[in-house]
């Protein structure tokens, strides 16, 4: 994998960690970073270079419908679950 791959993986993981952590219910926010976790880690031998540009390309996917639902959570989001108080 070259630098610039790597960087760009490593700043989309970043990302969607980040991302994953904005939502406020706290079994998807969870979810959500274990899933990114668990992805990039089943990934990380991939050592094909069209390989890795259609996995980048479906994490920008994932990255924008988290995008998404983070925003909806935020517009109709509901109280903080017993758990979290």
């Amino acid at each position: 994998m070259s630098a610039s791959t790597r960087s760009k993986v490593l700043e989309l993981y970043r990302k969607l960690l980040r991302e994953g952590k904005q939502l406020s219910d706290y079994n998807f926010r969870f979810y959500a970073q274990r899933r990114v976790r668990d992805a990039f880690k089943e990934n990380k031998s991939v050592s094909d270079p069209q390989t890795i540009e259609k996995l980048i390309q479906k994490s920008q996917t994932n990255l924008e419908i988290l995008k998404r639902q983070v925003l909806v959570e935020k517009l109709y989001g509901k109280g903080k679950l017993v758990i979290e108080r």
